[in-house]
């Protein structure tokens, strides 16, 4: 990988902001026997649920449609990974493309997380509606974002690498409310 994909965008540490390192992340499509093999091979047993996570060890899969995952490893786990999916699926039908270069992801943590999400996020973000274990693709401000739910006032957010001094500016900007 070169080090213009490695390059990440500088995401300030506060209390109530912490950068992620780069990770594995792929989009896996496929039907029914792909999420099957998908699931033996990446060793997490993908979500059928809507827009939910799954998380075995230090992997996790997204629901985030009706054929497609977000498959997220540590990135030094990048080519077993895709070794045990290879073995796994075989010859069926299925797509596997490596996203890993084009997010970045930050957790969003503290009794004000959900707050500072809902000042640029339109989904209803209370915990009944948005529970722990949640995911979905979603908008924050005006950038598309990959949002899931990891505790009660912890969230795992992703954006496009070029998109992440914008949506953590605007984070710092509504941050500015609460000290008010």
């Amino acid at each position: 990988m070169s080090n213009l994909t490695r390059r990440r965008p500088a995401v300030p540490t506060h209390s109530w902001l912490e950068p992620l390192p780069p990770m594995t992340r792929l989009s896996f499509r496929g039907g029914p026997d792909a999420i099957a093999a998908a699931s033996r091979g990446f060793g997490v047993e993908l979500p059928t649920t809507a827009c939910r996570a799954a998380t075995s060890g230090v992997r996790t899969a997204w629901w985030v449609g009706p054929d497609e995952y977000v498959l997220l490893a540590p990135e030094s786990e990048s080519g077993a990974v895709l070794a045990q999916l290879a073995d796994a699926l075989g010859d069926i039908p299925h797509s596997i493309v490596d996203i890993g270069h084009r997010h970045a992801s930050f957790l969003l943590k503290g009794p004000h997380a959900e707050w500072l999400l809902g000042s640029g996020c339109p989904l209803d973000l209370d915990l009944s509606a948005f529970p722990v274990g949640m995911c979905t693709r979603t908008v924050y401000m005006k950038s598309e974002i990959y949002l899931w739910r990891v505790a009660a006032d912890v969230f795992l957010i992703e954006t496009w690498r070029s998109f992440t001094p914008y949506v953590v500016d605007m984070l710092v900007e509504a941050a500015q409310e609460l000290v008010a």
